[in-house]
């Protein structure tokens, strides 16, 4: 089976991986958004405690820590998926196993076609 004289070869030549640097600014800018919504929410726990403690401008620092905190986890939210379907867009090109067309199917249906 397949030594044919027109036979195919069974698997593709695999092509090199190379570093995308668009996958790269993604990861980067996920990792860089989680870790400052990270800092943020510590920041917004110390603002808070002071704040509870009697230093009024506290409240200030705490409303904008965490008004900070939620506008970084919705851009890592948002970037996320983004990252996903990049990786498997990236992914599926690498891949050796080509998707079978669609076959137009046949009018009548099954038993129109007995």
């Amino acid at each position: 089976m397949g030594s044919g004289k027109r036979a195919a070869p069974r698997r593709a030549a695999k092509r090199p991986s190379r570093l995308q640097p668009s996958l790269l600014a993604l990861a980067a800018g996920v990792t860089l958004a989680v870790v400052a919504w990270g800092y943020l929410v510590y920041a917004a726990i110390d603002f808070g405690s002071s704040a509870r403690g009697g230093e009024s401008a506290a409240w200030g620092f705490l409303a904008l820590a965490s008004v900070g905190a939620v506008a970084c986890l919705f851009v890592a939210l948002m970037l996320i998926p983004r990252l996903v379907h990049r990786l498997r867009e990236h992914g599926a090109s690498a891949s050796s196993t080509p998707t079978p067309p669609d076959l137009p199917r046949p009018v009548g249906g099954r038993r129109a076609s007995r």
